[in-house]
């Protein structure tokens, strides 16, 4: 069965709002990649952004804090719009495709599911009622 967990935006600040989180919640980040890290000849990341986060995860409880800083080439997050996703943590390949598909009937793919940068099956997307997700089956989870 899929976990449902929250997935933050955040301008730039998300480093330090999750040290803020683990200092209230406790526990270690499971995973942090800066933009740095996945920069490249096919995916150049200008040096103002470097550092800055491209994931971050928390696990709180039973459940997973996730974030990211968004580029500024993309414009700053607005608040009110698109400040949070609902992300869905599938227990199978098969699982993330069959939630991806159905969800996205009538809604706006943001990013194909596929394989990511940090080892997951991922993709994004917005569905018809303007909520945004991602679904994501990480094989090193698996029971």
């Amino acid at each position: 069965m899929p976990t449902i967990n929250p997935y933050i935006n955040f301008n730039g600040n998300a480093e330090e709002a999750f040290n803020f989180y683990k200092s209230v919640f406790g526990g270690e980040f499971t995973s942090i990649v800066r933009f740095k890290d996945l920069a490249g000849p096919e995916f150049p990341i200008p040096e103002n952004e470097a550092e800055k986060i491209m994931r971050i995860v928390l696990p709180v409880g039973g459940n997973t804090l996730i974030a990211n800083d968004v580029p500024a080439s993309l414009g700053p997050v607005s608040e009110n719009e698109n400040r949070s996703k609902i992300a869905v943590s599938a227990e199978s390949r098969a699982e993330a495709d069959k939630i991806f598909a159905g969800l996205t009937v009538d809604g706006e793919v943001e990013m194909p599911l596929g394989d990511s940068p940090w080892g997951t099956y991922f993709g994004m997307f917005r569905d018809k009622y303007g909520i945004e997700w991602t679904v994501e089956f990480d094989p090193t989870k698996q029971g």
